[in-house]
């Protein structure tokens, strides 16, 4: 389980059913076009490769790159090293390879970073030389010559702040590289030595920035090796996925056995109230978040302790480490894990919000007196503390490392209050990044390690507080009450971040008169309310036109345009001083913001009474817009509603999130002030059959449903599943068409035991039956060699139709129900109930809704034991050899110590 998968070349075996469930057709794997790892590692070689050029001929004639030589290069390095390995990433995750997934991203990032930094370089050098040429033009005139000496002066000065905020940046990803290469020392022996090499290449690259030519000489040649470990890791992939074969050493086999790192702690394993919610398809972002929140506090911290005394570049850094973060949020919303899409999402909202606001303190306004006055006046950090406190609200049933990490956040949030003296915010705020940045650090590695060896190894602590504490202590006691007709299943996974983005933009928009004219205050309110408001609020609605169902992207999509709109007219119009005749276009987009927003109000009384009073907020704030176009704004009442639809905005949060967590109406929403009636007369019929898991007569229909050539859906130890009866050939067709199958990925099937397996009389080696013995029941899949056997089993007429020409993958559920239907019918043709390359069905409604229409019954049993389908394993090779032993097959003995 915790070496690399033999059959479809992920770096993380588990989940890959659903990918492949497949071996070879023809003896060519349809895994291999899914292969990220390629793309990953040649974009890493390619990049080092596009650094060692210029680190040589730097070297060798002692002159820098400068200009566009050096804009070119960092063009390239966000092209390649960046965007293509981003796709690497993505869809990394998109195969349940965390550790790949986790490495690709955190890299694209490293290399967009640097590549940003090699074009501040080369504009920056480039005004240095054209200002240098301009001193030699005019050498005559004196006055001239004044002018062109400051200009150098001053351009030059930027250099060494450059060079500083690089260093910032380099040195966390060199911690964060060697966590990767060790990790990796668990998987594989080629990624270590790629990870590795960059860990060395990110030294001397920082080196070279303060040092001489020596330190760009041994970072070319380590940059060197980065391109030979990354073309030979990508060959024996290739090889590898052509061949079926280890053809090429590096893959399949670690440098060292995770398990080696601790002992597995069951309680912990199990401490985390949200897991087993979660769905499994893709890798768990959670690693990939605490990377990202280590890079930017540990720049921050840089900054704040006056290492570095410009953010001009530092911008750059955590704008793309933040955009990274979002990812992690992405894909937490697409495992259904609400806690963690708001948490990533708030901490990129928060990175991204304080490194704009530093950008424009630093080198747009620059003097200290007018920042202090400026941010004075500022109160949106506040909302940042009391979400904060949400965040640990709904951390208290994790681990302690969760829950200590979210109170360091709120600690964060607290040294940022700008009312905090000029003199003491810069050291509170460094300290706190300086914490922040070491449990981020220990996060990144704990959730690594674990989610690799799908065991709490690394040491997280203890679950403080239970799950069903934590549901009496938010409910005050209450029992769960739903609304009539309303889901407490996916819907509501975005909408905490929805309520956050909407909540920071107010209370940061919000301002007294006399602040109005206050130009450093003007400064450094535009990037809170354009990038919460706008541009994460952007992001929300894309997240909700995917699984938003309680009222899509609607609302946010429109919001986003009412807070750029605001801080167009409002903050950014004042410092550039619109002339009064553009008044009047502002006035008429007003009324038709009013309009629109009626709707919206019309549409929110259909949902609940919390999303219903927001939207009702929002309308007055909207006239109060209206009013200032019209140069007549009452201060008082525009800043009561913004406070107020700030205190909405934090309950919405904090009762969107617990709700979600729980899958329960733990804290009221307030039920729908408007109901649709026709529904709720209506009552919904099940598209087929269902039948009762726990009733004799129910496992008696869907034996006959499947004797008679029906495809149902049933139970089993992981996910749920389509079923066919091997009796019937035709029905395996139907599978086909139902899931709309790819027809060269194979299906497995199903039997009651290993009994019944061996009284089938396959030739198996003894090695394979101690295997098979020692982990079925349960949730492994063994892929084996086809035989005459299999018609003594009772596949009969179906041989053909089930696995590959040469192979067949076999289940033995460790489930009651499952056992005992293929008792009753034989041996089962199953896949996954879901359409192919969508989430899994974890229970029987999502097979109703989803398949309903097209299978002929449902066996419902509620809930899945497990959100994960089975773990393959490639037993081949064991079989080859009647005379192999444990001993040559070492993947074998760390699956059975996992099931042990």
């Amino acid at each position: 389980m915790f070496h690399e998968c033999d059959y479809c070349f992920c770096l993380n075996p588990k989940g890959c059913q659903q990918k492949l469930d497949m071996a070879k057709t023809n003896g060519f794997p349809a895994s291999f076009y899914g292969e990220p790892g390629v793309l990953g590692m040649l974009a890493n070689g390619i990049s080092a490769f596009l650094v060692l050029l210029q680190n040589f001929n730097t070297a060798r004639t002692g002159i820098s790159p400068v200009g566009v030589e050096n804009i070119l290069a960092g063009v390239h390095l966000i092209l390649i090293g960046g965007i293509c390995q981003l796709v690497a990433g993505l869809l990394s995750f998109r195969k349940y390879d965390h550790l790949s997934g986790t490495a690709f991203i955190g890299y694209a990032a490293l290399w967009g970073s640097y590549g940003a930094t090699r074009i501040y370089y080369g504009v920056a050098t480039g005004a240095v030389t054209t200002t240098m040429q301009a001193q030699h033009d005019t050498m005559n005139n004196m006055s001239t010559n004044l002018t062109s000496n400051l200009s150098l002066l001053n351009t030059t000065s930027v250099l060494p702040s450059l060079e500083s905020a690089a260093i910032s940046g380099l040195v966390p990803y060199i911690l964060l590289s060697f966590l990767l290469a060790f990790c990796s020392a668990t998987v594989n022996y080629i990624m270590p030595f790629v990870f590795g090499a960059i860990t060395l290449t990110l030294i001397f690259e920082a080196a070279a920035l303060v040092a001489n030519s020596w330190a760009l000489v041994v970072a070319g040649i380590l940059e060197l090796l980065i391109l030979i470990f990354a073309i030979y890791g990508s060959a024996a992939l290739l090889v590898k996925g052509l061949t079926q074969r280890l053809a090429l050493k590096g893959f399949g086999t670690p440098l060292f056995n995770v398990l080696l790192l601790g002992t597995p702690n069951s309680a912990s394993a199990q401490s985390i109230g949200q897991e087993k919610k979660k769905n499994t398809k893709y890798a768990e972002p959670m690693a990939l978040g605490s990377f990202c929140d280590t890079v930017s506090s540990f720049i921050f911290a840089f900054y704040c302790f006056g290492y570095v005394t410009s953010f001009a570049l530092g911008v750059a850094w955590v704008s793309i480490i933040s955009a990274a973060q979002l990812f992690a949020t992405y894909y937490a919303h697409l495992r259904q894990d609400c806690y963690h899409t708001t948490k990533f999402g708030l901490h990129a909202t928060y990175w991204l919000i304080k490194a704009w606001e530093e950008f424009v303190a630093s080198v747009l306004i620059e003097d200290a007196n007018d920042v202090s006055s400026g941010r004075e006046a500022m109160v949106g950090d506040w909302f940042f503390v009391a979400a904060a406190l949400v965040l640990c609200v709904g951390s208290l049933n994790t681990d302690c490392l969760e829950l200590s990490h979210n109170l360091l956040f709120l600690l964060l949030t607290i040294s940022s209050v700008p009312q905090i003296p000029l003199q003491g915010y810069y050291v509170f705020f460094g300290v706190a990044c300086s914490l922040f940045t070491a449990a981020s650090l220990y996060g990144t590695f704990s959730r690594l390690i674990n989610t690799i060896a799908e065991k709490s190894l690394i040491p997280v602590g203890p679950q403080l507080v239970s799950t069903d504490q934590l549901k009496r202590i938010l409910s005050c006691g209450r029992s769960d009450r739903r609304d009539p007709g309303e889901s407490p299943q996916n819907d509501q996974i975005a909408d905490a971040l929805f309520y956050i983005s909407n909540g920071v933009a107010a209370l940061s928009a919000l301002h007294a008169k006399s602040t109005s004219t206050n130009s450093s205050f003007l400064h450094l309110t535009v990037p809170w309310v354009l990038i919460s408001g706008a541009v994460i609020q952007g992001y929300v609605s894309q997240v909700q036109v995917r699984g938003g169902r309680r009222f899509g992207s609607v609302i946010p999509f429109f919001y986003v345009v009412v807070w750029a709109t605001w801080t167009w007219f409002r903050f950014a119009g004042v410092l550039i001083q619109l002339s009064p005749m553009e008044a009047p276009g502002f006035t008429a987009g007003a009324i038709a913001f009013l309009v629109i927003n009626g709707f919206l109000m019309l549409i929110a009384s259909y949902r609940n009474l919390v999303l219903l009073f927001l939207t009702t907020i929002m309308e007055v704030v909207l006239v109060c817009f209206l009013l200032s176009t019209l140069q007549k704004l009452p201060y008082e009442l525009e800043i009561a509603m913004l406070a107020i639809f700030s205190i909405i905005c934090i309950y919405g949060a904090l009762a969107s999130l617990v709700n979600c967590i729980f899958t329960q109406r733990i804290l009221p929403m307030g039920q729908a002030l408007l109901k649709d009636q026709k529904k709720q007369e209506e009552k919904p019929q099940s598209p087929c059959p269902v039948a009762e898991s726990r009733l004799t007569s129910g496992l008696l229909r869907i034996t006959k449903l499947l004797d008679e050539g029906g495809v149902c859906g049933i139970p089993t130890d992981t996910v749920y599943a389509l079923a066919a009866s091997c009796k019937n050939p035709q029905a395996i067709e139907k599978i086909y068409n139902i899931k709309d199958r790819p027809a060269e990925k194979p299906i497995c099937i199903c039997i009651s035991s290993v009994e019944q397996l061996s009284a089938a009389k396959p030739p198996f080696s003894p090695l394979l039956w101690e295997f098979m013995k020692n982990v079925y029941p349960g949730g492994i899949s063994c892929i084996v060699s086809k035989g005459d056997w299999l018609y003594r089993l009772g596949v009969g007429a179906a041989y053909d139709r089930v696995g590959t020409k040469d192979s067949i993958m076999i289940r033995v559920p460790d489930h009651t129900v499952t056992a005992h239907l293929c008792n009753l019918t034989g041996p089962l043709a199953i896949t996954s109930a879901n359409p192919s390359g969508e989430p899994d069905s974890t229970h029987h409604s999502m097979v109703l809704s989803r398949l309903g229409h097209k299978i002929q019954g449902v066996l419902c049993d509620g809930d899945s034991k497990e959100v994960v389908a089975s773990t393959v394993v490639n037993c081949l090779k064991i079989d080859e050899d009647s005379r192999a032993t444990s001993e040559q097959f070492p993947h074998l003995i760390v699956i059975l110590t996992v099931k042990g």
